[in-house]
C-alpha cells in the first residue's frame, strides 16, 4: 500500500468518478504520475537524453568520499559545509554551489508524489550518493514501491558509455522499505563522529544494493593503515610512482588502473599527491612551484619518489607519524601525527589508535 496520503486521495477520487476497483484506479493513476531520473552524473544525463528518455533528469553533483559530511546537521546546515568544501576544492564559487544543492534537495522533495529512477553504478563515489538519496527520499515519506535502481554491473561509467540505456528497462528493480531502512543505516555510519559502524554496512548483503558492502569495504581502506599510515588510494600512488609512472597523469592512470572499481577523479587524485609532496617529511618531489592541483597542466608536473617514502612503501616509517593529517572521511575528522582510527588490513577493520 502507498505511503503517499495524497496519492491515495486522488485514487478514491476516480474510484467514486469511475466505478473502478483501487487496484485499476491506482494502477490508471501510476501511469500518470511524475516521473524524475536521478543519475550519479551529467554524462549519464547526457547518455540517458541520446536514448530518448524525455523525464526530468537530476544529476547528483556531490564527491561525498571527500570532506566533511558531519552527522546532526538539518540539511540547510549540510548543504553550507558541502558548498564551503566544495567551494574550496575549486569546484565553483560558495553562493552559487549552495544554490545548486538547495535547488538539488528541492527538486527530489517536490516529486515525492512521484516516482523515482535511480542511476547509480558499483563504485564508492556512487554508493554513497544513492544512499543519501534513499535516505532523503525516506524521511520524505516516500513509498519505496515507487522508487527503482537500474542494476549496473561493475564496469566503471557504464551508464555513460551505454548507446542503449532504453535495453535496461527490463532490469529495473522497485526497492523495498527494507532497503530504505539500510540506506539510512549506512548514511548514519558513514556521517556519524564515531566510524565503528561502518565494518557492519560493509558486512551487509543486500539483493536490491548488492554493491553497498564493497563501497563501504573500499570506503574503510581510505583510513591510514596500521602498518604504514598510507590509506589505499595514497599506497597506489605511490606504487604507481615505483612503477614508472613520471607524471602526476601517468600516476593517476596507475592508481585507476590498480582499482578493482575506480572511483577517485583526477582532481581529487592530484589534490592526494600534493598532500603526499608537501608535507614535513614529503614522500614524493613533485615539479614545478605552483603545488595547487587546480594549477594548469598539473597532470604534466614530474613526480618522484624521496627516500622517505620508500621507506614508508616499505613499511620502515609512518607518513602520519612523519606529516600529520587532516582530512575528514564523512563524519570523521582524522587530525594529528596519530590519527585516532586506524585501518587494519590483516583483520579487514578500523581500529581505534
Amino acid at each position: 500500500m502507498t505511503k503517499d496520503a495524497s496519492f491515495k486521495q486522488r485514487v478514491r477520487a476516480r474510484m467514486e468518478r469511475t466505478g473502478e476497483s483501487y487496484s485499476t484506479a491506482r494502477s490508471h493513476l501510476d501511469q500518470h504520475r511524475a516521473q524524475l531520473h536521478v543519475t550519479n552524473g551529467d554524462a549519464t544525463v547526457s547518455a540517458l537524453r541520446a536514448a530518448g528518455f524525455d523525464e526530468p533528469i537530476l544529476p547528483w553533483r556531490d564527491i561525498l568520499h571527500d570532506g566533511p559530511v558531519p552527522g546532526g546537521l538539518d540539511d540547510a546546515a549540510l548543504r553550507q559545509v558541502r558548498a564551503r568544501f566544495l567551494a574550496e576544492e575549486s569546484f565553483g564559487d560558495y553562493e552559487r554551489v549552495l544554490a545548486d544543492l538547495a535547488a538539488r534537495d528541492h527538486r527530489l522533495a517536490q516529486n515525492v508524489g512521484g516516482t523515482f529512477t535511480l542511476w547509480f553504478e558499483s563504485d564508492l563515489y556512487d554508493q554513497l550518493q544513492i544512499v543519501e538519496i534513499l535516505r532523503r527520499l525516506a524521511l520524505l515519506g516516500c513509498d519505496p514501491a515507487n522508487v527503482t535502481i537500474m542494476t549496473a554491473s561493475a564496469t566503471p561509467g557504464e551508464f555513460a558509455h551505454d548507446p542503449d540505456l532504453r535495453s535496461r528497462q527490463p532490469t529495473r528493480q522497485t526497492i523495498s522499505a527494507e532497503t530504505l531502512e539500510l540506506a539510512a543505516a549506512a548514511w548514519a555510519a558513514f556521517t556519524s563522529d564515531d566510524p565503528s559502524g561502518l565494518g557492519e554496512i560493509a558486512r551487509t548483503s543486500s539483493y536490491e544494493l548488492p554493491f553497498l558492502a564493497d563501497a563501504f569495504g573500499r570506503l574503510l581502506q581510505e583510513y591510514p593503515a596500521v602498518s604504514d599510515g598510507l590509506s589505499v588510494t595514497e599506497r597506489r600512488l605511490l606504487l604507481g610512482v615505483e612503477a614508472g609512472a613520471s607524471t602526476a597523469g601517468e600516476a593517476f592512470v596507475e592508481m585507476q588502473r590498480r582499482e578493482k572499481r575506480p572511483f577517485l577523479g583526477d582532481w581529487p587524485c592530484y589534490e592526494r599527491l600534493v598532500t603526499l609532496a608537501s608535507g614535513a617529511t614529503p614522500l614524493l618531489a613533485l615539479g614545478g612551484d605552483d603545488l595547487a592541483a587546480s594549477a594548469e597542466g598539473f597532470h604534466r608536473r614530474r613526480v618522484e619518489l624521496t627516500d622517505v617514502g620508500r621507506d614508508v612503501l616499505a613499511e620502515r616509517a609512518d607518513h602520519v607519524a612523519l606529516n600529520g593529517i587532516d582530512r575528514w572521511i564523512g563524519g570523521v575528522h582524522l587530525q594529528g601525527t596519530t590519527a585516532a582510527w586506524r585501518y587494519d588490513d590483516r583483520r579487514e577493520t578500523l581500529v581505534a589508535s
